[in-house]
């Protein structure tokens, strides 16, 4: 069986700040990092979609947590195909660089910034979110394909945003594609009903590793302003659905990271506390034990 890790997407998302979860005296960069690192054992680090990573950081990261712990990290915007803001771009590059030699430049100093993770062993994955105008087809795979070349020997997780990707139909070709490149298979759950709604499905790409990431079931999904989109407070009965799926990803990958998305206040950080003791309850048979907000979080 292998190892199920819950954490958040995020622990420097303003809105879990101003929430009150990182206690007085530990709401600095450094505070709030070794905090979360006591609680959870795994993050997905976000920042990097919205600027490139620098090296000095990841560093520090490495350096305020303990060993074991795991980064996520979600590609830089510009690698993906989103739209970036020139004012993030280095020494005043195009935010539309597509001349190959800028691309290089900017693969270059992404991989240089995610450098002291995996060096030190602490980079679970590289999360390439696709945006939702990637469908299947000939210019998919050739993106992806580059993809592969560039990050060879990296440990890749795939989000696509377009439904079609795992529709019936195409979802076993999905699945082969990714298995061909080595990329594992981003599950997510979200609000079902609605025209991008994606499907629960739970696939396995990579031994090595399983995705599963919570963005919440709003119905404001595609519209309307980020607190609309990912504002929902998940019960245990939506987080009790995913206990099966889960052990049954953990039966056939090595580790399995689930991260909360839903990233209104503490609501993503109270729902991966109550499922990782969902999970434990399940393994022991007994009630989880109740944590206060300031206690550890048991290893």
């Amino acid at each position: 069986m292998g190892e199920i890790l819950v954490g958040t997407c995020s622990w420097t998302d303003p809105a879990l700040v101003r929430s009150g979860w990182y206690p007085a005296g530990r709401r600095g960069a450094e505070g709030r990092l070794r905090h979360y690192a006591e609680r959870f054992r795994v993050v997905e680090a976000d920042a990097s979609y919205y600027a490139l990573p620098r090296e000095h950081v990841s560093r520090s990261w490495v350096e305020r947590t303990p060993v074991g712990f795991t980064f996520d990290v979600k590609a830089f915007s510009l690698l993906t195909g989103h739209p970036t803001r020139a004012a993030v771009m280095p020494d005043g590059w195009p935010a539309d660089a597509r001349d190959d030699g800028l691309l290089d430049e900017v693969w270059a100093r992404f991989t240089e910034g995610v450098g002291p993770l995996r060096e030190a062993g602490r980079l679970g994955s590289v999360l390439f979110q696709f945006p939702p105008w990637l469908r299947p087809g000939a210019r998919a795979e050739r993106i992806l394909a580059q993809t592969a070349r560039r990050t060879t020997g990296w440990p890749v997780a795939v989000e696509f945003r377009h439904p079609s990707w795992w529709r019936t139909g195409q979802a076993e070709s999905t699945r082969a594609l990714l298995a061909h490149h080595g990329m594992t298979a981003v599950a997510v759950d979200m609000v079902q009903g609605l025209p991008s709604s994606l499907p629960p499905v739970t696939v396995i790409t990579t031994s090595g590793l399983s995705v599963v990431r919570f963005h919440g079931r709003s119905t404001s999904w595609g519209h309307g302003s980020k607190e609309d989109r990912f504002r929902h407070e998940y019960d245990d009965g939506e987080l009790a659905e995913w206990l099966p799926r889960l052990r049954g990803l953990a039966r056939r990958a090595e580790r399995v990271h689930v991260l909360f998305n839903n990233c209104c206040a503490d609501a993503a950080v109270r729902a991966a506390e109550r499922l990782d003791g969902l999970l434990r309850q399940q393994v022991s048979g007994c009630p989880p034990p109740h944590r206060s907000p300031q206690s550890p979080h048991p290893r």
